[in-house]
């Protein structure tokens, strides 16, 4: 159970009777945020659950109030603007891409309508003024908007009755789950009266139990995380170096960026931040401003001494719901009930009410005998900042997981990646993501073994050992054998383990598949002897397994049985391993990555040098961004054009995921012969970002090898913008300074979700392409952000 969410986790009575875990009155979360008589809905008390125990609590929940008096809630989809653009479309039968081009124009703003993208786009007003097919397509999608488009089952919402819940509302079965479902969706439930709770699964719980229960059998039976403090050093020394990849909320590629830029100290700094990283406090300067006060660049003062205890800890930015409360309370002299009908008026920018609420304010202020201007000032200042203004009962619930997280990383990062790779273990992506943090965390990979693996990951003293359950094509029935004949004693030889499994349920398939990712290591021999050896292995197995059961083993066992190839029995043929290039082929193949090398480990530096981006950081990139990636090719898929022209569809590997690349025709002629090849390449593009996933549009594409054989000629240096400093600059200057050459520099300056500047640094500037200079760089900005063209 997680150790809280929403404002429940202002409450104390919920922390003393263990709802939530963590204590409100050192982070001043307020009570009244919960629950307060001007307060007209009912307070409910969200709880995140480990996944796999959120379906254990429903059923319960069944099972204690009845099943008729148990059900989850509806939502419904509804047709926002770049969806029901989409939508029609299709409907229209207009090509995808030209819908899709058209889907983009439409800003990303949350909650923006179509008639505002209209208003706002230029280019979407004139496509649809020139196209009357594009016309006609936005008529349609003007008059479909916000219609529902279809019926799910909420994440979170379960509603209990004390009578039959057909007495209260309509019901609907989901023909997904099957489950019981209400036909009002959350907000009508509540307004019929009925109470409903939020039960929410969340991974990185399953994840931090998992680590827990590692760390209890190996390094401390006795390590409880609930009694750790909040201000260890080393935790916040992991945070400052931005290495967070796990860890809960802050594992973003942006966010590492701004933990590096901040380098939390406290708490504090922790809860601030995840309430921060959202679009609209990253786009109004507020992290930036938060960032460079924290790092003392940028003063501050207050405009009443009372406001100084209530913004302290945000060193003077109003990041929280609770502190517009709390200042409407100190200033305005609203009581804290009064203060969180003040922020719902805000949040909803009513302008009747904001003005009713104004002069409330300033007539309190009045009578506190303030002055009125500044207290003005104040006013429009909490109207500005509540639109972004985050729950900080909630910051602190997740935030305090964050730290759990990052303090295990810190203190157990052997336990910890052992169970963020089992908890991913279903997602290629994600699991070649996290090998590659393991790597880079200095700890060693070993592949499944016979006789030392469990079903997932585990620990094998300092090093993660891979789980059975991972080897692709290898079963419940066929791992439940292996795992149960194993515990009399382990394996000796391949042909002790064909004698002993379920050969019905371990088939020949099965036992290869172990061979090829390297589970039979262990027992002495080459992978390709033992593939060599199976056939004759499995024939003998299945044959003293049929005498077993037919009760007439022979009198000498085993044995008895010798090898007809002429070889002992037990003995492996003597044969060469195969080639490093096949013994990682078939690891992919058997596990779907690389465990024990990788076919780009020697390329890594180059790999740095040249790229631009890789394809885990890609989502975070903006469509139409020009980057410069480097992988090997995975997959291919030709097809023709109308024309009759050649493209292909490329999926593309680099060492922390893939990507897929989308090749038209006059690219795919130049390049054909490069990327039907299996050497590692330097593609260059433009990122296209889709309703499900990134792509990238090829425009070049270059061996590696060639790409570094050229002389360097440009240094490009991306920066982005908040926390951003003075200090981060000059740094930077000196780093330019101290190492000269030939190269041209340019400064990509990046404004978040806003725009890109290019600035040609002037002859002076000009550096040399050095590996020493772009550490240096990274170190001090806590990311790649120097790359060679």
């Amino acid at each position: 159970v997680g150790p809280g969410r929403g404002s429940a986790a202002g409450s104390l009575v919920a922390f003393a009777i263990r709802i939530t875990d963590i204590d409100p009155i050192p982070y001043n979360l307020l009570f009244e945020r919960f629950l307060n008589p001007e307060r007209v809905s009912m307070p409910d008390i969200d709880v995140d659950f480990c996944i796999y125990g959120r379906e254990e609590v429903i059923e319960y929940v069944r099972q204690k109030y009845g099943k008729e008096n148990v059900a989850q809630i509806i939502t419904f989809g509804t047709m926002l603007a770049k969806g029901v653009l989409r939508d029609v479309g299709r409907a229209l039968n207009i090509p995808y891409g030209e819908v899709d081009k058209i889907a983009k124009l439409v800003p990303n703003v949350l909650g923006i309508t179509l008639k505002k993208a209209i208003a706002q786009e230029p280019k979407l007003k004139a496509l649809a003024e020139k196209d009357p097919k594009v016309k006609e397509l936005v008529k349609i999608a003007l008059a479909l908007e916000g219609l529902t488009r279809h019926a799910s089952t909420h994440a979170a919402g379960v509603v209990v009755t004390p009578r039959p819940l057909s007495e209260y509302l309509p019901l609907y079965t989901d023909p997904k789950s099957g489950g019981q479902v209400t036909q009002f969706p959350m907000n009508y439930v509540e307004k019929i009266g009925l109470v409903k709770f939020d039960f929410l699964g969340l991974k990185t719980l399953t994840v931090i139990e998992n680590a827990v229960r590692l760390v209890h059998a190996g390094k401390s039976r006795d390590f409880d995380l609930k009694l750790i403090r909040d201000d260890d050093p080393k935790t916040y020394e992991l945070l400052s170096r931005g290495e967070t990849t796990g860890v809960f909320q802050l594992e973003s590629s942006g966010m590492k960026e701004y933990l590096v830029k901040l380098k939390p100290s406290c708490f504090e700094d922790l809860i601030a931040m995840v309430a921060l990283y959202r679009p609209g406090p990253l786009g109004s300067g507020m992290v930036d401003s938060f960032i460079k006060r924290k790092q003392g660049q940028e003063t501050f003062k207050y405009d009443f001494p009372q406001l100084e205890p209530i913004l302290k800890d945000t060193y003077g930015v109003i990041v929280y719901q609770e502190q517009v409360m709390q200042i409407a309370q100190a200033l305005g002299g609203y009581s804290l009930g009064g203060a969180d009908l003040l922020r719902r008026a805000m949040g909803k920018k009513k302008p009747e009410e904001m003005a009713k609420q104004k002069k409330i304010f300033l007539k309190g202020a009045e009578e506190n005998k303030l002055n009125l201007k500044k207290a003005e000032a104040v006013f429009d200042l909490m109207a500005k900042f509540a639109e972004y203004g985050f729950n900080k009962s909630h910051s602190a619930a997740y935030a305090l997981v964050a730290l759990h997280t990052a303090y295990l990383k810190a203190h157990y990062p052997v336990e910890f990646m052992a169970a963020l790779l089992t908890e991913d273990m279903e997602n290629t992506d994600k699991v070649i993501k996290n090998i590659s943090e393991v790597r880079a965390m200095g700890i060693e990979v070993h592949p499944p073994d016979i006789n030392a693996s469990d079903r997932s990951f585990t620990v094998d003293e300092q090093a993660i050992r891979f789980g059975l359950g991972a080897v692709k094509g290898v079963g419940t029935a066929a791992l439940d054998s292996v795992l149960e004949v194993r515990r009399n004693k382990p394996f000796s030889s391949l042909q002790d383990f064909c004698e002993r499994v379920d050969l019905r349920k371990v088939n020949k398939k099965v036992v290869e598949a172990l061979i090829k990712c390297g589970a039979f290591d262990s027992l002495g021999g080459k992978r390709s002897q033992f593939v060599a050896a199976l056939e004759e292995a499995m024939d003998i197995g299945q044959r003293l397994q049929r005498e077993r059961e037919s009760g007439q083993e022979s009198l000498f066992g085993s044995n008895e049985v010798v090898s007809f190839g002429g070889n002992g029995y037990g003995q492996l043929p003597e044969m060469d391993e195969w080639p490093e290039k096949e013994l990682l082929s078939f690891e992919k193949e058997s596990l779907g990555f690389y465990v024990t090398g990788h076919p780009l480990d020697r390329h890594r530096d180059s790999m740095k040098r040249m790229a631009t981006c890789d394809a885990a950081a890609l989502p975070e990139r903006t469509d139409k961004e020009t980057v410069r990636i480097c992988g090997i090719v995975a997959g291919i898929k030709e097809l023709m054009t109308k024309k009759g022209d050649r493209m292909a569809f490329i999926t593309l590997e680099d060492l922390s995921g893939s990507v897929e690349l989308v090749v038209f025709p006059e690219t795919y002629a130049a390049a054909m012969e490069l990327l039907q090849g299996e050497e590692p390449l330097l593609v260059t593009g433009e990122v296209d970002i889709g309703e499900e996933a990134c792509k990238i549009i090829v425009s070049e594409v270059q061996l590696l090898r060639d790409a570094k054989e050229r002389q360097t000629e440009r240094v490009h240096i991306r920066l982005t913008t908040p926390g951003l400093n003075d200090v981060q600059l000059r740094a930077l200057k000196q780093i330019v300074q101290r190492y000269r050459g030939g190269c041209e520099v340019r400064l990509h300056v990046v404004i978040p979700n806003r725009s890109e500047t290019v600035i040609k640094l002037p002859e002076r500037l000009k550096m040399a392409a050095s590996d020493e200079a772009m550490m240096e760089a990274e170190k001090l900005f806590g990311y790649n952000v120097m790359s060679f063209e």
